[in-house]
């Protein structure tokens, strides 16, 4: 299932807000065109755990996983879910 609308309207609500959805391409590099920055990533990484409910460890913060929205939608598609209590 793809998430790509969903990250898209995130990223331009947050750091492109003059920017259409139409306009930013799905495999746009979003850290060198400097659209985000360190403390975005961060930001990005907090909502991406929250919205989707995926766990993201230490291994999962290789900047290529966040580079784009096609990268983290793709991230996200194959990302662990956090084990539930009991199951």
């Amino acid at each position: 299932m793809s998430h790509v609308g969903t990250i898209k309207q995130f990223v331009i609500e947050e750091f492109l807000p003059d920017v259409s959805a139409e306009e930013l391409a799905d495999d746009h590099d979003l850290l060198s065109d400097g659209v985000i920055d360190s403390l975005g990533v961060l930001k990005l990484i907090a909502w991406v755990e929250d919205r989707f409910e995926v766990a993201i460890g230490d291994e999962d913060l290789d900047p290529d996983n966040f580079r784009s929205v096609a990268a983290i939608d793709a991230f996200v598609s194959g990302a662990r879910r956090p084990e539930v209590a009991g199951s």
